[in-house]
């Protein structure tokens, strides 16, 4: 009896550091592992994503004709025109490789101005905090940064001026949504979720497998979770 309580008294002291040891990580070193993780995630991110390929060969953020739009491509396609379609598609999703490398220097300095109170929401909440907050602090700078560079590409293709005429015409009649009605603002806003949509795939890697990280304070960090 006196050896079990012996015991119980040991995992109790045990439980308690451990406890005391987590919440002192959260205040003092979560916020340094959640950075470098952070860190990590969008250079990752950008680097998959700002390269030839990085949008037109991922089928998760492949940027493609919006609703009705894309189903009179289909149907274009299949009455072999097929062509034209083709080459806007592929025009955009050149657009968005081209934009994203500028994305690295907002997202990293988006991580630097976190704070310890940030930290402690992010690695408390869902697993895609850290995505969410990056998004919330990042994305409206990001969005003027991609604007002139997706619009000088898509402005090299006839086929823009055609897009900008046809899906004005079709968002006025609600076929699509206003921000769908412009070449450059569409291609924007898909280059926008891609790059977050990979972050978050970055972030939900290195929750489930802390040893990736690439910093041992985000090691650390990520496997007290």
């Amino acid at each position: 009896m006196l050896r079990l309580m012996s015991l119980a008294a040991g995992l109790a002291l045990s439980s308690s550091v451990f406890a005391l040891s987590l919440a002192d990580l959260t205040q003092s070193d979560a916020s340094g592992g959640l950075k470098d993780a952070l860190t990590q995630g969008a250079k990752v991110a950008v680097q998959q994503l700002g390269k030839p390929g990085g949008f037109s060969n991922n089928p998760d953020v492949r940027i493609e004709l919006p609703g009705n739009l894309g189903k009179a491509a289909r149907t274009m396609k299949m009455m072999g025109m097929g062509a034209q379609v083709d080459q806007l598609e592929a025009s955009m999703n050149k657009a968005a490789e081209a934009a994203v490398p500028q994305a690295q220097a907002l997202l990293v300095d988006s991580v630097k101005k976190m704070t310890v109170q940030d930290a402690k929401s992010i690695l408390s909440g869902p697993q895609d905090s850290a995505t969410q907050y990056l998004n919330k602090t990042s994305r409206d700078q990001i969005r003027a940064k991609f604007l002139p560079i997706v619009k000088q590409a898509t402005d090299q293709v006839g086929l823009a001026k055609q897009y900008n005429s046809f899906a004005g015409q079709a968002a006025s009649f609600g076929v699509i949504d206003a921000k769908s009605a412009n070449i450059e603002n569409y291609v924007t806003e898909q280059a926008l979720d891609g790059l977050f949509a990979m972050i978050a795939e970055q972030e939900a890697s290195i929750r489930q497998n802390p040893a990736g990280a690439a910093t041992s304070l985000a090691k650390k960090v990520f496997g007290a979770l």
